[in-house]
């Protein structure tokens, strides 16, 4: 591993590091931002951070604010790249011209069909290596939460749904809550998962939700101005799952807000409380 970034912030440091992943056989960067507790030697919790299409580990921590929050409680954040990379060309890591499949494009499927299966296994990753990683590293306690941003959202809901026990809280910005049924979802799991869309199920919240072990609540915000409301979040379709087994969820439409960061940023802060309470 090698730290290829750090700079001061609110007591605490923001890093950024490369480390070999061993299940998707190529070098992966992740921010780690310490808290000035985890600086000082204490254990502290950590949440993880999944960010969205076309994203890397840069923009969550350069957009969203995070640094404040998780200083003032005390949490380490964690947030990876978006899938496996290869910027030299030399591992043979597969990728596609459109920007929604690919690398920048992970999904955190576990992908089983060719090209992708050899590097793709974003879930595996995210759910079990890179846990193991921060945790063998850092000043981390075992207390684990995780949040995300649309893509991320995705993954983030999936990863606490699909890893009972893991995490003691989860969050969303504008997810994608039912990829089977909508286009960025279909074409991505028709990708790594192949045509039976029966499999593709174990990777939709709204499919997973239905037969949860865990009543883990779920906080989701999405923005009324979202020009990604209608087609590709489907928020509703959320609601009506959780409806049906009593799964707790706060779900809040946001009004005036899109699907930037600037709509991250402003209601972060509230997604930190969420998970400090349960992270203490």
């Amino acid at each position: 591993m090698q730290r290829i970034e750090q700079h001061a912030s609110f007591g605490g440091r923001q890093e950024v590091w490369s480390h070999f992943a061993a299940c998707l056989g190529c070098d992966m960067r992740v921010g780690v931002y310490l808290p000035p507790q985890a600086l000082r030697g204490e254990p502290c919790p950590v949440l993880y951070w999944l960010s969205g299409l076309t994203c890397t580990e840069q923009n969550f921590i350069t957009k969203a604010g995070a640094q404040e929050h998780a200083a003032r409680h005390g949490i380490i954040v964690v947030a990876p790249d978006t899938s496996p990379r290869d910027p030299d060309g030399k591992l043979g890591v597969a990728d596609d011209e459109a920007y929604d499949l690919g690398q920048g494009a992970g999904f955190y499927v576990d992908a089983t069909e060719q090209p992708w299966a050899r590097h793709y296994r974003m879930q595996q990753y995210v759910a079990q290596e890179l846990v193991a990683w921060v945790e063998a590293n850092f000043p981390a306690s075992p207390a684990r939460s995780i949040s995300g941003h649309s893509m991320g959202g995705h993954g983030a809901l999936v990863t606490a749904l699909r890893n009972p026990g893991r995490y003691r809280s989860v969050s969303a910005f504008s997810p994608i809550v039912a990829p089977t049924q909508v286009p960025w979802g279909r074409k991505a799991f028709e990708a790594y998962l192949g045509p039976d869309a029966q499999a593709w199920k174990a990777w939709d919240a709204v499919e997973l939700v239905a037969a949860a072990r865990e009543r883990l609540p779920l906080l989701v915000d999405v923005g009324d101005a979202d020009p990604f409301l209608a087609e590709q979040l489907r928020p509703e379709l959320l609601r009506v799952a959780c409806d049906a087994v009593s799964h707790p969820l706060q779900l809040r439409l946001q009004a005036g807000y899109d699907h930037s960061y600037y709509f991250v940023a402003s209601l972060l802060g509230e997604h930190f409380e969420h998970h400090a309470r349960a992270l203490r």
